[in-house]
């Protein structure tokens, strides 16, 4: 029941996280920088987490961070939120020059960087359906990307952009799996998104000061907080210590249909039958995954 309950907190992290690319890319073509959306979204979403962490904690407990071990904690869990912010800010900027279906695509990476993540850590080589996983998913990003299509149009900027959100993706999964398990729910989270809200502020700077609208807050911050910023890092708390961080990223795969059903209906983005075979085979590589945990 534990692990059933861990993949349903995944999954449900995921398909949150899923809709966002589409509607940043609406807040862009409403003239919001991705400086100020990125932000709007964590600033937002940390004054929640804070405020919740506050009501829900135990007034007889002192605060976690009082201890020694509580301060090494604490510094832990904003290091490994910093991964957070930066998936925000790359997966952002990756939808700024490529299509929404492209960009989750890219971002899926994680699949078989979560793979490979967990065998250097438990220093084993992978078994050799793991193997076939990784061949898999990266056949179906080919085909899903269009890089075999003629007439495709992609950009490198954007390629790199969404290879890199992958990688902070996963170094987020990790820190979710892995770091200061014990603390209680709101604080891991609070402090998670902490360290993405300085990560964002250290990256962008200025362009936050110089971009800003205040209406953005209201207007997307609210929205893109609770879906990309309070949601997902709550649930994949709950979610990924049940059930580890292989199991976990292939689960996150649900991103891929909901973005791109998002994208479709949102923004009328076009979807080929080569996107969808691509699509098919990465979801062939989650059931080869599956079927090596059961």
């Amino acid at each position: 029941m534990k692990k059933l309950k861990g993949i349903i907190f995944v999954i449900a992290g995921a398909a949150s996280y899923g809709i966002l690319a589409t509607f940043v890319k609406l807040a862009g073509s409403q003239g919001y920088s991705t400086a100020s959306v990125t932000f709007a979204q964590f600033i937002t979403g940390f004054i929640v987490l804070a405020v919740a962490d506050l009501l829900f904690r135990k007034k007889a407990v002192s605060p976690p961070e009082a201890s020694a071990a509580g301060k090494k904690d604490f510094r832990k869990l904003v290091l490994g939120g910093t991964c957070l912010g930066l998936t925000s800010t790359f997966y952002y900027l990756s939808v700024q020059y490529l299509p929404v279906s492209v960009c989750i695509i890219l971002l899926m990476q994680t699949v078989w960087m979560g793979i490979l993540v967990d065998c250097v850590r438990n220093k084993k080589l992978p078994q050799l359906s793991q193997i076939l996983v990784i061949l898999v998913v990266l056949a179906g990003t080919v085909l899903a990307t269009g890089l075999i299509t003629a007439g495709a149009q992609w950009s490198f900027r954007g390629m790199i952009y969404g290879f890199m959100a992958a990688m902070t993706y996963t170094g987020s999964m990790y820190a979710a799996n892995h770091v200061a398990l014990r603390r209680p729910l709101f604080y891991r989270s609070k402090l998670l998104v902490l360290g993405g809200l300085l990560a964002i502020i250290i990256f962008w700077n200025l362009h936050i000061i110089s971009d800003f609208r205040p209406e953005v807050l209201l207007k997307w911050g609210i929205f893109l907080g609770v879906f990309g910023t309070i949601l997902p890092p709550v649930l994949f708390s709950k979610g990924f210590p049940a059930i580890g961080l292989s199991l976990g990223s292939v689960l996150a795969a649900i991103e891929i249909p909901v973005s791109i059903v998002t994208a479709h209906i949102v923004l009328h983005e076009n979807v080929t039958l080569l996107q969808l075979l691509g699509c098919a085979l990465i979801i062939l590589g989650i059931a080869l995954q599956n079927k090596a945990h059961t």
